[in-house]
């Protein structure tokens, strides 16, 4: 009698797509039960940094919003990682706080194990192999930078895992307002408040011009020397004092029609409660 059966195969390399048919039939069939996939959220965030003469500057505004709420008007989103490297967060508040202390973690642990300080490329080679794993379902888009033995380095990272090394970059839902005040005014080899100026420039255009961000603006200058967290470095959008007294005395709008209608109740029952006041 013959084996008619099929020898096990070892799976190929690379990436599989058998799936796929199946996913589509399933998204389709839950959708019309009102179960569909969960579409991307925007998110609101301005984060910009930028390499200048001495090390990197990395820039973030300080508001965190509940879909049209404002949850946070002064929260943090550069986050430590290592004591020359920072991370500017954006994309889902909790994503971004979580994979940045497990990355501190993880960069605290390697530095421990190697007897080496942590250089910029190691940090962002984990966070993208982790962001990658995740497929971008965790929600954190970061802009990683730091000056290491061989220099200052600028990072972002994309929640699917991708990322880029440039020497200004901008990330969040004002970024396109950002990133147009670098292009206009970078200049390679900064002095560093001519640097500071013009982060803090990028992150007041996303401010202006983006309703996920605004409030003050965050600054966080890296060197070979050390960190220096600038919070609250400024306010462009300071509330206004009111110039007019818009209270109008009563009459001051005429009553065209006035209509009173009675109301004919019995009081059927009365009691009186004591409210306990011991």
């Amino acid at each position: 009698m013959l084996n008619t059966a099929k020898p096990c195969n070892p799976p190929k390399s690379g990436f599989s797509f058998e799936n796929t048919r199946r996913n589509a039939v399933l998204e389709g069939n839950l959708a019309e039960k009102g179960f569909g996939a969960p579409k991307a959220r925007k998110t609101g965030t301005t984060i910009a940094g930028i390499v200048y003469k001495d090390g990197v500057i990395l820039g973030a505004d300080t508001r965190a919003t509940d879909d049209m709420v404002v949850a946070d008007k002064n929260c943090m989103k550069i986050h430590y990682i290592a004591d020359k490297i920072y991370c500017c967060g954006a994309g889902v508040a909790a994503d971004a706080e979580v994979t940045t202390q497990m990355m501190s973690s993880n960069v605290e642990l390697h530095t421990l194990s190697t007897g080496r300080p942590p250089m910029v490329a190691m940090v962002t080679r984990q966070l993208k192999q982790m962001l990658f794993r995740y497929q971008g379902h965790i929600g954190s888009s970061l802009i990683v930078g730091g000056v290491d033995v061989t220099g200052a380095h600028l990072y972002a990272v994309y929640p699917h895992g991708s990322y880029d090394k440039l020497p200004f970059l901008t990330m969040g839902s004002g970024a396109a307002a950002a990133v147009s005040v670098f292009e206009d005014r970078f200049k390679p080899n900064m002095e560093l408040e001519e640097a500071k100026t013009l982060v803090r420039d990028a992150i007041a255009a996303g401010i202006f011009c983006d309703l996920g961000s605004g409030s003050n603006v965050d600054l966080c200058v890296i060197t070979q020397g050390g960190v220096d967290y600038l919070r609250g470095f400024d306010q462009p959008a300071t509330k206004g004092e009111r110039e007019g007294n818009y209270r109008y005395k009563p009459g001051t709008t005429a009553v065209l029609t006035k209509s009173v209608t009675p109301l004919q109740l019995d009081v059927v029952e009365e009691t009186v409660q004591l409210m306990d006041t011991q």
